[in-house]
This record gives structure tokens, C-alpha cells and sequence, in this order.
């Protein structure tokens, strides 16, 4: 059987049958009669509670979560598999080739994340299966989050909050010197729906843009560096905004940090495996560079322990998107992309297989 004849078998079965009319009590609709939806994600992956994730979507969807059953997993699959033609990630969930052979009548994988590294994207693309991002849901407040980031590092507004609560300014009277945002040369690393959100932040603070993506963007007004090592010989700061892919793995190299230069700074909101984190470190550690705020790591929730020492490096716990405002953006996102769908109606966040 074809992938298309898979779509149209798995569409005829979910076709309602004709029945009689109902009364005004049975035209109540009951979870059963909603479009199904799994809930793919880690059995120690929590749904949101604030907003709600299942009060935003179980009026409109039957949710199915293994997790939540008491049948073992893969019998509740098993069971499910033929009813099942979207699904939900919640996190950075696997999704695999083996996975998806558990579920023959998938067609719409909606995503949870900016970040796709966890998906086996020609796995989906070969099964004719859609995938579905976060869009814009997240952008605007992981731009706050890394422009944060950079005035804390410039500033020095972490170490100096550790500086007055460890009673040090009676000791030492007398704080270094930070740096002034104003002016700097920024090099944004992927400029997408987050990497522009972060270059219209930082032209307020009239701050030089210039940016490295997969092409040149002919709408841009900022110069194009084709090579990650010439914008950062070009740049006081580096901001990492980009996708984790097979191309940008471990795209921020010694290299590139040696060019950048012992003023320089780097800032990722993107993923940590971007960054070479073990040079990363020793970049910092010899003053290589002078600074980084990081909220993502090559293997979290572990962060390398030389960091925690040095004044100049601000981290954060992987939350450059947990604000409500962002949640609640995805939920509608979500919910809106599954309507879509299950009315044959275009998605809203479709990722390219170009």
C-alpha cells in the first residue's frame, strides 16, 4: 500500500456513518467524537499549567496520552495506532523512523518548538507527514531574553547583584567597570523570526547589524556574511539564533572565536550544540573571549562546572521561552494548526522540506 493509499484507507475509516437524528442531549459532542490527537512527549515531560495545555484544547479534541493511561505503552499504541492522524509534541520529544512505523495513518506531526534537531524531518517528508512549528509564537521573548543576556554580561548586573548580597561593596568599595551596549557591532547567527526580532531590539540601542543565514535575504538592509568566521572577525558580538542542523553543528568553532576577538561576546538562545562548548570553555577560562551569556548547554540539564566561577558568564536554565505570554501564543498556534487540518483547511506554521 502506498503512502497515499494509507491517507485515503486511514481517511474512509474516520468517516462518520450516517445515523438516524439525535436528540438535543445525544447532539451533546462526547470526547470519543472529536478529531483525535496524541500527546507525544517524555514521560517526565510535564504539560504546561499555566495556561492550561488540555483547557485550551480538549473542547475542540480527543487527546490521547500514553502517559496518562494505565495500559502499558505499547499495547495503548498499538490500539490507538489506526485512529491516529496527528499528533502533538510536547517539548523536544523524539520523533523517529522507528516511531513512526508505530502509526501507519499519521499525517500532521505538530510542533511544539522553534528547534527541530529532535525530529527525523526525511522520515516525516518520506511518509508524506507535515510538520508544524512554533512560528512566531516564541520570538519576540526569546529576543528579550538574549538581549538581556547581553546587557547582563555587558553590565555586569548578575555579578553585581552576587557583589552586594555577598556584602563585598563595604569590602571592596569600588565595582569594575562595565560596557556600553550603544554602538556595538553585532553579528546575529540565523537571522529568522527570532535572529530579526533580535536586530530590530538592538538597532533601537543604535547598535551596527550585520548577520550570516543559509542565504543572503535580499529584504535585509544589513550586510551578508557568507562565513560565520568573517562576521565574527567583523563583530564585538555574536548572538546565536539559528537551528540546530547537521550544517550548524558545533558552527561556532575556536576559530571563529579567535576572530571575534579577547572583547568579544557570545550570546545563544539557539541550541548549545551550535557552540564547540569544551573550547567555549577554555576560550573563557584563558580570556580568550570576554565574555557569554548562554541559556542553552551541548548536554543539559549539565553545564561544564568551569563556568560557574567566572563573573563574565551569565547562564539561564533554558528558559529564554518560558514567559505565559509565549505559551499561550503556542497554545493558540496549536490549536488553530489542528483546526486547520482537520478541516482541510492550510496549516499556519508548515516547516520546509526545501
Amino acid at each position: 500500500m502506498t503512502a497515499t493509499d494509507k491517507t485515503k484507507f486511514c481517511r474512509l475509516i474516520h468517516q462518520p456513518s450516517a445515523i438516524s437524528p439525535m436528540s438535543n442531549k445525544e447532539t451533546q459532542v462526547s470526547s470519543e467524537e472529536l478529531p483525535i490527537v496524541l500527546v507525544h512527549r517524555l514521560p517526565s515531560f510535564k504539560l504546561p499549567s499555566k495556561p492550561s495545555f488540555n483547557d485550551h484544547l480538549l473542547s475542540d479534541f480527543h487527546l490521547l496520552d500514553p502517559h496518562d493511561s494505565p495500559e502499558p505503552y505499547d499495547s495503548f499504541m498499538s490500539r490507538h495506532a489506526p485512529s491516529i492522524r496527528a499528533l502533538i509534541i510536547v517539548g523536544p520529544t523524539p520523533i523517529t523512523a522507528e516511531f513512526l512505523k508505530l502509526l501507519p495513518c499519521l499525517e500532521l506531526i505538530v510542533g511544539t518548538s522553534a528547534g527541530l534537531d529532535h525530529i527525523d524531518l526525511p522520515a516525516c517528508w518520506s511518509r508524506g507527514i507535515t510538520v508544524t512549528d512554533s512560528g512566531l509564537a516564541f520570538s519576540e521573548d526569546v529576543a528579550d531574553c538574549a538581549v538581556g543576556l547581553l546587557i547582563d554580561v555587558l553590565r555586569r548586573i548578575s555579578a553585581a547583584d552576587r557583589f552586594v548580597r555577598g556584602r563585598m561593596w563595604p569590602v571592596k568599595k569600588e565595582y569594575p567597570l562595565g560596557f556600553k551596549l550603544g554602538g556595538k557591532q553585532v553579528g546575529i547567527v540565523g537571522l529568522g523570526s527570532i535572529g530579526s526580532e533580535v536586530a530590530k531590539r538592538l538597532s533601537a540601542f543604535r547598535c551596527s547589524i550585520a548577520y550570516t543565514s543559509r542565504k543572503k535575504k535580499q529584504s535585509v538592509p544589513f550586510p551578508f556574511y557568507a562565513n560565520v568566521c568573517d562576521l565574527a572577525a567583523n563583530s564585538d558580538v555574536l548572538i546565536l539564533c539559528c537551528a540546530l542542523t547537521e550544517e550548524t553543528y558545533h558552527i561556532i568553532t575556536k576559530d571563529v572565536m579567535v576572530a571575534l576577538g579577547k572583547t568579544g561576546v557570545i550570546i545563544n538562545v539557539g541550541r548549545g550544540s551550535l557552540i564547540d562548548e569544551k573550547e567555549l570553555v577554555q576560550c573563557l577560562v584563558r580570556g580568550e573571549i570576554d565574555g557569554a551569556g548562554l541559556d542553552v548547554f551541548e548536554n543539559e540539564p549539565n553545564v561544564p562546572k568551569e563556568l560557574f566561577g567566572l563573573d563574565n558568564v551569565v547562564l539561564s536554565p533554558h528558559c529564554a521561552v518560558m514567559t505565559p505570554q509565549s505559551f499561550e501564543a503556542l497554545l493558540q498556534l496549536i490549536s488553530a494548526n489542528l483546526k486547520a487540518f482537520f478541516s482541510n483547511k492550510p496549516l499556519l506554521s508548515v516547516v520546509s522540506n526545501e
